[in-house]
């Protein structure tokens, strides 16, 4: 599976309500870091189908970029029944990324 689109119209249903942890990665297209991540982030979302994982655009969501105190970009959070259960900022590599889901 790949990455979904999250916006503010889709977030509770597939952040909130999920039975799966939940990565979430915002970025923004502009943004250098964020398209080293891309790869990774998608990579990760077709080989763990255990793990739901979202793509936030900040420029297209201030709203859910505010409400997670999103200051610098590629920001990652793991979401687990509706709690941020982990986060880190700027881009890590997928070994690290996938420890933070553990």
């Amino acid at each position: 599976m790949s990455a979904i689109h999250i916006n503010k119209n889709n977030f509770n249903k597939e952040v909130m309500e999920s039975d799966k942890p939940v990565l979430l990665d915002f970025w923004a297209p502009w943004c250098g870091p964020c398209r080293m991540v891309v790869p990774i982030v998608e990579e990760i979302a077709r080989e763990n189908p255990d793990i739901k994982v979202g793509k936030i655009n900040v420029d297209e969501e201030p709203e859910l970029a505010s409400q997670f105190k999103v200051m610098s970009i590629p920001s990652l959070f793991v979401m687990k029944d509706g709690k941020i259960v982990n986060q880190s900022m700027g881009a890590q590599p997928k070994k690290q990324i996938l420890a933070m889901l553990k």
